[in-house]
């Protein structure tokens, strides 16, 4: 065959290496992000974070840290306010309050002195109270051991047994002196201390109480009952125990009163802080959207080195000035479109800032795409560990998209506006008759929301709420 030359044309996508550092620092979360520049910094010597006062940032500017709205002189930062969390006893009961978890922006209006991780942990507690003890050699061994075996919530999880045939076999240790090492031990502070589950925990908590009528039947609640006053059988725990509506109601009050976790409180606190990525302000009636300069990096050319260059041309480190500036142009891109993307979903959902939960609108990433003209996937990045502090708390940019459910009149509801207002209805139902899940689905078609039972049922255990039977009280 003759060789010959042929001329084609094609188009293919190619991503070029800004094209892809753009993509990778837009979907980092604030931290990673700045796990990332703190690399690019040690890397590039031409690079320098801006130490001193956060200012706009000029079009033609090489500097990133800027927040390209500034805020009227007579604008006064809201106060945001923090929802508590939701709490439920360890019996299944709660107080009625579902209210969704979120972090507070504003520093002044919150204490966190009383927010500190522990500073002695359970072993260190019990061996201490070891120490004051005055017990042979072998059995202040022994209680060590049992010690050295608890988990953080001050439970001892393996058996007796196991125990003895973990120990070495030359000390030929037998399970009633392991016994007797565990009564020493369930006399220790904290009261409920190796406890092997949570009937016997109760009891030796009970046991430590004055005896009284009601310290009586609560012990024999727990020790007999505790699977009928958890499942709210009241009626036959009155009629095995022999008592009244108001001795039932006393011994419920002690036993949900006990702690059923009780080294929980020496168990370090791992705590999780959130920089949000932007916030939001309500100015002149408008809510509008500012990039937060707590999480904006200050980044700039280090001068020194770039008038080098300028006299030197062909230097080494030429590349590394235009990597430098990409990373400013990537970095200051990545909050212009999470700042855009975070606006244009206020601006959706502006009902629920106004009025909460309840007014949550169905929104979908399309949507948003659709009205910046971005394509779907990058709004799914920017929307993913991005935070938004705003006067209701701080959510998750992701938290205000979510599926509809359709009305009577042809419109839709939001799922977040369907889960508060069950919310709304368990919080103010009778605890004697509580709602069950159809008739919450009725009283919801009242609304003219037509919701299944079935997914009245989803929506109230994704919020923690217990069933009918475990919110009925006497």
């Amino acid at each position: 065959m003759k060789p010959s030359l042929q001329l084609k044309l094609s188009q293919h996508l190619a991503l070029t290496p800004q094209l892809q550092q753009s993509i990778k620092l837009l979907q980092l979360s604030t931290l990673e992000l700045e796990q990332e520049l703190e690399k690019y910094l040690q890397e590039n010597p031409l690079l320098e974070r801006e130490d001193e006062t956060y200012v706009p940032a000029q079009a033609e500017s090489e500097t990133v840290g800027s927040d390209k709205q500034e805020s009227p002189p007579d604008e006064v930062e809201p106060s945001v306010s923090s929802s508590a969390d939701s709490e439920e006893s360890w019996l299944g009961e709660s107080d009625g309050s579902y209210s969704n978890s979120s972090g507070s922006f504003d520093d002044d209006d919150n204490d966190f002195q009383d927010v500190q991780a522990a500073t002695t942990s359970l072993r260190e507690h019990l061996s201490w109270q070891l120490g004051l003890m005055s017990l042979p050699a072998r059995d202040r061994t022994l209680v060590q051991c049992l010690i050295d075996a608890l988990d953080d919530d001050g439970y001892l999880t393996q058996s007796l047994e196991e125990l003895a045939e973990s120990l070495p076999p030359e000390q030929e240790i037998e399970t009633e002196e392991l016994q007797i090492a565990l009564r020493h031990l369930q006399h220790f502070d904290p009261t409920g201390v190796g406890a092997r589950n949570a009937q016997e925990c109760l009891a030796l908590q009970l046991e430590a109480l004055p005896p009284d009528e009601t310290q009586v039947l609560a012990l024999r609640i727990v020790r007999q009952h505790l699977d009928l006053l958890a499942g709210r059988d009241f009626a036959k725990l009155k009629r095995l125990t022999e008592c009244d509506d108001d001795q039932l109601r006393d011994a419920q009050f002690l036993i949900r009163s006990l702690n059923p976790r009780p080294g929980a409180k020496y168990a370090a606190l791992d705590a999780r802080y959130i920089t949000p990525d932007v916030v939001v302000r309500k100015v002149r009636g408008q809510w509008v959207v500012n990039v937060n300069s707590d999480a904006y990096p200050r980044l700039r050319i280090n001068s020194l080195y770039a008038q080098i260059l300028s006299r030197q041309r062909g230097s080494g480190l030429s590349g590394q000035l235009q990597e430098a500036r990409w990373l400013i142009k990537n970095v200051q891109q990545r909050f212009d479109t999470i700042q855009r993307v975070a606006q244009s979903i206020v601006d959706r959902q502006r009902q629920f800032f106004d009025h909460g939960e309840v007014a949550m609108r169905p929104l979908v990433l399309r949507e948003i795409a659709d009205i910046l003209g971005l394509h779907e996937s990058t709004v799914s990045r920017v929307t993913t560990q991005k935070y938004m502090a705003t006067p209701r708390g701080i959510f998750e940019l992701k938290y205000f998209f979510g599926s509809h459910v359709a009305t009577e009149a042809g419109g839709a509801c939001s799922a977040t506006a369907i889960r508060a207002l069950i919310k709304q209805l368990v919080g103010a139902e009778d605890a004697k008759k509580p709602l069950s899940d159809s008739q919450i689905a009725d009283l919801l078609g009242q609304q003219g929301i037509v919701v299944a039972r079935r997914t009245i049922a989803k929506y109230r255990e994704s919020l923690n709420i217990p069933p009918v039977k475990l919110r009925k009280s006497l």
